[in-house]
């Protein structure tokens, strides 16, 4: 098929958008700062699904199909009920920053990274843990060391995860145990210039990256680092992305003109796509 070279727009007006995911039909994203957590449809319709008071951020379900949500700034994990939401866990004990994006396993254990500093208020930089929840509410170390977890997906055999470490300039991948528990840590990508926030797994084991500082996403493989770019327009950073349609070779890419609490007022973050070769695969 002839791939799009061009993202297209299909939902604007936002505040900033982050953590998509395809989901039933319907691709979910949080908007940081209208606190919404939002499905749309391919035809670019948009509901919002749930209020999170304290920034909403990574999302997945757990088997039984209840949705999880990472709420950054009291750095917990929500479960929505209804149209309410009831804490899971309390993450501050690991969590050295504000807590960002997630991957949720087939068993419905979630991993949550997080900040490891807090940007915003102009802390230094230092290693964050990603946080393991198990489905009794649980919260272990998972990972220790790592330079602002973000955006993470699991292997469609369920044995491997690879993460961004957006400070470290990497994608690094794990082996998970039957336990949830990680190891055997290694380098799948490293980069030069690539800050990796957002990321999502291809059927050929390609891992699309949101490169914000980079004004681009990029299709990374193991071994050779990147293999494909498409760039966006000047003064437009991509922060996520994730493979959907019913085909599941629609790229959509959370847009916005910058990152930080001001974007609150410009509300120029978009949900774009893009038409790619290779279907999505694996977790989230």
């Amino acid at each position: 098929m002839a791939q799009q070279s061009e993202l297209a727009t299909v939902l604007a007006g936002l505040t900033f958008p982050e953590g998509p995911r395809w989901h039933q039909g319907r691709l979910w994203f949080s908007d940081f700062y209208t606190h919404r957590v939002m499905a749309l449809s391919p035809e670019g319709w948009a509901e919002t699904m749930v209020h999170v008071p304290q920034q909403p951020s990574g999302l997945g379900w757990r088997p039984d199909g209840t949705l999880l949500v990472v709420s950054m700034l009291d750095r917990s994990l929500m479960r929505v009920a209804g149209t309410a939401l009831e804490k899971v866990a309390d993450l501050s004990g690991l969590a050295s920053g504000p807590c960002n994006d997630m991957v949720v396993d087939a068993m419905g254990r979630a991993y949550v990274g997080n900040f490891g500093f807090d940007r915003h208020k102009g802390e230094a930089e230092r290693p964050a843990v990603l946080v393991r929840v198990d489905p009794d509410g649980s919260v272990h170390a998972a990972a220790e060391g790592l330079m602002f977890p973000n955006g993470a997906v699991i292997t469609p055999d369920g044995k491997r995860m690879i993460i961004g470490e957006t400070v470290g300039k990497r994608l690094t991948r794990f082996d998970i145990g039957a336990d949830g528990a990680l190891s055997n840590r290694g380098v799948f990508a490293q980069f030069e210039d690539c800050f990796p926030d957002g990321i999502c797994l291809d059927a050929e084991g390609g891992i699309w990256v949101a490169d914000p500082r980079g004004n681009r996403v990029v299709r990374a493989m193991e071994g050779q680092g990147i293999v494909q770019t498409i760039a966006l327009p000047q003064g437009r950073q991509a922060f996520a992305c994730m493979l959907g349609g019913e085909d599941r070779r629609t790229l959509y890419v959370c847009t916005s003109s910058a990152s930080g609490p001001g974007m609150a007022e410009k509300r120029d973050g978009r949900i774009e796509t893009v038409r790619v070769d290779v279907p999505g695969a694996g977790l989230p």
